[in-house]
């Protein structure tokens, strides 16, 4: 019998570099700050219990979000927040004071959103709002997406929707009272009713008892 011999050729598959397990894959960095924002926190500070400097919170979101929340209601001045930024805001870079003294450039690349719901032209001159070059308005919903809200915040926190009920509130606590409806509402109002559930020990229940309990702790001092 003859053999069939079949001579494989080896392949060489060419070795991989190896891999530098100084950088690992993360999600993009979220930093929100509020009216708590001081000055000191734009700056390397020392923790004293460590004995290691902290990174200022620009530097924290760099290539994610830094979110400036209730914009004109911090500790400090918006003048002096923007004075502190408007090279950073331009060139895309910083200058950071070492607390031996040395200073470095580090980059300064992230989406920066203010956020505020006074008058951006009372906040501000021009200078700095060309540095801002997006201005968005979010405007309150209509009585449609405010029923929307309620509709995809509802199963999230554990309730069934209940149009009727939702109906009973708008006629009740907004149209009787000509107050105007608000994005945070939904959410605020439902929370309201799920601890006082929580409390009671009782099912999580959508109903107009609950929702005028919670709407009248809500809306008490407005």
């Amino acid at each position: 019998m003859n053999e069939l011999c079949v001579k494989h050729d080896t392949v060489h598959t060419p070795k991989r570099p190896p891999l530098d397990k100084r950088w690992i894959r993360i999600q993009r960095p979220t930093t929100i700050v509020g009216g708590e924002l001081a000055m000191e926190h734009l700056e390397v500070r020392l923790n004293t219990a460590t004995g290691v400097s902290e990174a200022p919170l620009q530097m924290k979101s760099n290539c994610g979000t830094l979110v400036i929340d209730d914009f004109g209601r911090q500790k400090m001045s918006t003048a002096e927040l923007l004075n502190r930024w408007i090279i950073p805001l331009e060139k895309r870079f910083d200058f950071l004071h070492l607390l031996a003294g040395k200073k470095i450039q580090v980059p300064f690349d992230q989406l920066i959103i203010f956020s505020t719901n006074l008058e951006p032209k009372d906040l501000v001159d021009d200078t700095f709002l060309r540095r801002i070059p997006y201005k968005i308005e979010v405007p309150n919903p209509t009585e449609h997406e405010f029923r929307q809200l309620f509709k995809r915040i509802c199963p999230r926190m554990g309730f069934d929707f209940n149009d009727e009920i939702v109906t009973h509130l708008i006629e009740k606590h907004y149209k009787t009272s000509d107050r105007d409806f608000r994005c945070c509402h939904p959410r605020d109002l439902l929370r309201q009713i799920k601890n006082n559930c929580l409390f009671k020990k009782c099912p999580l229940s959508l109903s107009r008892h609950e929702i005028d309990f919670a709407a009248s702790s809500y809306f008490a001092v407005t």
